[in-house]
């Protein structure tokens, strides 16, 4: 069973930073491609990025060059650096993982395993 837990949400101010983090346990397949969803208050699960396990990463283009998206220095670990950070950015992120035919920012809302998420607050 896959496990992911995310950890750094929070709230900030506009223009502000936050770093998300995943740690990924339980995996039964090779290659995993990992990312990060998000969903807003009445809004629709959104791909924020992903990125596979030769290191091609996807951005949404709400986000690409405000976020980073990184596998982190140990195993099986996730990261995602926000910048500037906009109050359309506020909803709870998760971190998501499968093993897909396409390692995209679109197939990411539907990956099988999902943490259960990290709240991200932005304010004026």
């Amino acid at each position: 069973q896959v496990q992911l837990v995310e950890s750094g949400g929070g709230s900030v101010q506009a223009g502000g930073s936050l770093r998300l983090s995943c740690v990924a346990s339980g995996y039964t397949y090779r290659s995993p491609c990992m990312g990060w969803i998000r969903q807003g208050p009445g809004k629709e699960r959104e791909g924020v990025a992903t990125i596979d396990s030769d290191g091609r990463i996807t951005y949404s283009d709400s986000v690409r060059g405000r976020f980073t998206i990184s596998k982190g220095s140990a195993e099986n670990t996730l990261d995602l650096q926000m910048d500037d950070l906009k109050l359309e950015d506020t909803a709870m992120y998760y971190c998501a993982s499968e093993n897909p035919l396409l390692c995209t920012t679109t197939a990411a809302t539907k990956f099988r395993y999902v943490g259960q998420g990290t709240q991200v607050t932005v304010s004026s």
